[in-house]
């Protein structure tokens, strides 16, 4: 299953803070949400918006690219890798409210941030210009997010590739490892765009969707997995070479995946969704 660029360029896109535990921490941003209240200790802290269609702000400039993040380099910034799956959705609403999201489709995604510790909002660091976040040209089929979907079967492993060496990125973590996932997860981020406000480093979400015109279907990443040592500090230079793995533990393994990363970076990935950047500097 493939989108054109065009496609992606109507279809909003959203992503998912604090889904991994720790991650928030290693990323230095847990000081963002010291004020937001969640329902639960491991609740997700909240959605931000990374692209939205023909928006009157920044979030209009469409940052998506399947094969290159581009970033300033001119002025030392601390750029990191964000592995995640995202998710296609389709929306149904009741007049403003959304009352249900369809699960269409699934691939890998690279969430890519600048750590900006003064961003009053998290999209700030998310959306800051042309090819700088990762999707997959590759998507597969989703027929739901209940307990025992296709992506349950699925884990996520990112890699570097500095100067010819090969680097573990992220953890391989099982999807299931999301701190809510299945239905949990599905009710949230429904709650969440309906009541969200414009608190801290969140934003007014069911305020955009209907400035959107409610957008039929939507993409949201679930959110970045944690760090290996490297990748906590290990901020991306010009020339890396960035994968990002969903990949079906019945068919693969963390060792079968090191070893396409490393001998077939652009080849095609049979067993999951294969996301392959190239860091340049603008």
């Amino acid at each position: 299953m493939n989108f054109t660029t065009e496609q992606l360029k109507q279809t909003p896109v959203f992503g998912i803070a604090g889904n991994f535990a720790e991650h928030l921490t290693q990323a230095g941003e847990d000081a963002d949400f010291v004020n937001i209240v969640t329902e639960e200790p491991n609740a997700p802290k909240g959605i931000f918006p990374i692209y939205l269609p023909n928006f009157d702000t920044f979030l209009s400039t469409f940052p998506l690219s399947s094969h290159v993040v581009e970033a300033d380099f001119t002025d030392k910034i601390n750029l990191h890798l964000e592995p995640e799956t995202c998710v296609l959705f389709s929306v149904v609403y009741d007049t403003s409210q959304v009352v249900d999201l369809k699960p269409q489709a699934f691939t890998a995604f690279n969430d890519c941030s600048i750590r900006r510790p003064n961003a009053k909002k998290i999209s700030e660091k998310k959306n800051w210009g042309k090819n700088c976040t990762g999707i997959s040209a590759n998507w597969l089929g989703l027929s739901s997010l209940s307990e025992g979907c296709e992506l349950d079967d699925y884990s996520i492993l990112s890699f570097i590739k500095r100067n010819g060496e090969v680097i573990q990125y992220g953890m391989d973590s099982p999807v299931v490892g999301y701190q809510y996932f299945h239905q949990k997860l599905l009710n949230w981020i429904i709650k969440t765009f309906n009541n969200q406000q414009d608190t801290g480093p969140l934003e007014p979400l069911n305020q955009y969707i209907n400035q959107l015109g409610k957008p039929a279907q939507v993409i949201i990443s679930l959110g970045a997995t944690r760090y290996t040592s490297f990748g906590e500090k290990g901020f991306l230079q010009p020339n890396d070479e960035l994968g990002v793995f969903v990949y079906n533990k019945n068919q693969s393994n963390q060792q079968a995946v090191t070893t396409f990363f490393t001998q077939h970076s652009q080849q095609h990935f049979d067993d999951g969704c294969y996301l392959y950047q190239t860091v340049k500097a603008k």
